[in-house]
């Protein structure tokens, strides 16, 4: 993940102090490097300390950021006092970035309210604000009106930020692969390429038939091969797996390792059913397990839809993001359920290897398809326990009938709970569960959903709603 560089502007305005904006200035970088955020600003030489008190010094600053557009990925705006709203709202229009903006304000120091030390920040963020909305301009807000830059709060209103910017930037221009057709037993994986594309996710195809074909021009003992065979068999216990399989399945990771590169593609959607077992002779979850567990993220089924809210997480948090099913109720408990898929979960969410037996991620075949195909042809998936996190969840769907892109998403828990099954498997807790399942049902959205192991439901939802324009229900 890169770090993200912001815009910054620091507001001015002539009838309150101006060392607000030297002091002002100097925190605000200093807080903004400890946070790992790269700043773009007007150099401290032009007007008070890179301020904006007049439209001159706007000119200069959206040059500044025009000449960074490749770079800056969000604005800062931040109000070391009252702040001149037209130089801020002209800085911004006149950059035209189209990127995030965040609106900051100092805290008044309650014992200097005397004309040399106040702010009046508290007022000034209200019309830089206002300014923002009549320019139709799109922002966000700290969590509290005025924020000490120093404090705990800010941090998290920038970390929040920051993902907000990463999400928005990720998404704009993220080229997507899909691997196969969609199995045709599945319906509910449709999606709208066009819709997509609208909001610039890009979907490139490749069929099943030219990927088979690939692999089998590749060589049992290619130096590609041998190394994809190493990476598999240090990434999980491969033992009990037929060493024709791991064969098979490294050439099929080579094959899409390199279709990925050269297409410049940031995350997969594989169709693994059940051509890939009854042509092949493997299933794909290892290979995608490790490429989600490598931040590229790889859905089952060519679910398109569920990968972008999968991409969306990973871009939020940093983190390793999964799909799984809404799969099974857990006993009585309305608040609880098991998620579950077959699995290419990515390593980083299962238990850690040395767990307790029958709970550490493994290699094993795909129980299910086995029954059909054969257990030598099902080779392949990723069987263990999830590790109990806070995640959240997150599900993105287009509906073609009213020409949007909607989802859902929330925070929950996966527990300790003990279980017993097959595949890749965890006990979900949610509040009022069953509001979130009816919701489900009831607007017609799919069995998948996507997870990661991290709280960052407000960013995403600031990222769809307000900068991408999609629809978004949040279960609380």
């Amino acid at each position: 993940m890169e770090p993200v560089t912001l815009g910054v502007i620091i507001g001015n305005r002539g009838f309150f102090p101006d060392h607000l904006c030297v002091t002002g200035r100097a925190t605000i970088l200093k807080v903004l490097e400890a946070q790992g955020i790269k700043a773009v600003i007007l150099d401290e030489t032009v007007g008070v300390a890179g301020s904006l008190p007049t439209d001159k010094e706007a000119r200069q600053c959206a040059d500044l950021f025009r000449a960074h557009r490749d770079d800056i990925d969000g604005i800062l705006i931040t109000l070391p006092n009252f702040g001149e709203e037209r130089p801020i709202a002209n800085a911004v229009r006149w950059a035209d970035l189209n990127v995030p903006v965040l609106v900051h304000a100092f805290p008044e120091d309650m014992t200097k309210m005397t004309i040399a030390d106040r702010r009046d920040s508290f007022c000034g963020k209200m019309s830089a604000c206002n300014n923002l909305t009549q320019y139709g301009i799109k922002f966000s807000l700290t969590a509290a009106h005025t924020v000490d830059p120093e404090s705990a709060a800010f941090a998290a209103d920038l970390q929040g930020f920051a993902a907000t910017c990463r999400i928005v930037k990720g998404l704009k221009g993220a080229r997507l692969g899909a691997i196969g057709a969609r199995p045709a037993a599945f319906n509910t994986v449709r999606f709208s390429e066009k819709l997509f594309e609208r909001s610039g996710i890009s979907v490139d195809t490749l069929d099943l038939s030219e990927v088979i074909g690939r692999a089998g021009r590749l060589a049992d003992d290619d130096a590609s091969v041998a190394a994809k065979i190493a990476a598999m068999t240090s990434y999980v216990t491969t033992d009990g797996t037929p060493p024709a399989s791991l064969v098979r399945m490294a050439k099929l990771g080579v094959v899409i390792d390199d279709w990925m590169k050269s297409e410049d593609l940031v995350a997969s959607a594989i169709q693994c059913w059940d051509a890939m077992e009854q042509f092949y002779g493997i299933v794909p979850c290892t290979l995608m397990s490790m490429m989600s567990n490598d931040l590229m993220p790889s859905a089952c089924e060519m679910d398109i839809a569920g990968l972008v809210g999968m991409y969306t997480m990973t871009l939020a948090s940093g983190e390793p993001s999964a799909i799984v099913d809404w799969n099974n109720n857990f006993g009585d408990d309305p608040d609880k359920a098991v998620i579950f898929h077959c699995s290419n979960l990515p390593k980083k969410l299962f238990l850690e290897q040395n767990a307790a037996m029958g709970d550490a991620p493994k290699m094993g075949y795909q129980a299910i398809i086995a029954g059909s195909v054969g257990r030598d042809n099902a080779y392949g998936t990723i069987e263990g326990r999830l590790k109990p996190v806070p995640i959240t969840y997150l599900r993105v769907s287009t509906d073609d009938l009213h020409g949007c892109i909607r989802s859902y998403l929330g925070v929950g828990d996966l527990t300790d709970d003990t279980l017993r099954t097959f595949g890749g498997y965890g006990v979900v807790q949610i509040p009022n569960m069953q509001k979130l399942l009816a919701h489900i049902c009831q607007t017609g959205f799919e069995h998948h959903v996507a997870i990661n192991p991290a709280v960052i439901a407000d960013p995403i939802q600031e990222a769809y709603e307000k900068y991408l324009g999609w629809t978004v229900y949040r279960h609380e």
